[in-house]
């Protein structure tokens, strides 16, 4: 299984798909079936029964996108950029984007 470099709370760009070019933060990641839920993207209308704390009826909600149709959003410009890894001076392991070199992840 392929290693995931995103992670919950990053900002992606969708690369393919109905929603394509679209920004939006990963709120859950889903690593065994590689995908990911972003915030706004991949919407669809599902029935939902009435519960004690929900309500019932047809509600909207974002549905889980393969993470090969995402890519990690550039600091630096917001464009879509691949991740690499690298270490720092205090030895410190961290994520960097490869079109910009800007570190991810503080």
């Amino acid at each position: 299984m392929p290693k995931v470099k995103l992670r919950k709370g990053d900002h992606v760009v969708v690369m393919t798909g109905k929603d394509k070019g679209k920004k939006g933060e990963i709120l859950k990641m889903l690593p065994a079936e590689n995908r990911a839920i972003v915030k706004g993207i991949g919407i669809v209308r599902r029935h939902q029964r009435q519960s004690a704390n929900q309500e019932g009826g047809i509600v909207s909600k974002e549905a889980p996108i393969h993470i090969s149709n995402l890519a990690i959003e550039d600091p630096k410009d917001g464009k879509p950029s691949r991740i690499g890894y690298k270490f720092l001076k205090d030895g410190r392991k961290v994520r960097f984007a490869k079109r910009s070199g800007e570190v991810i992840d503080g």
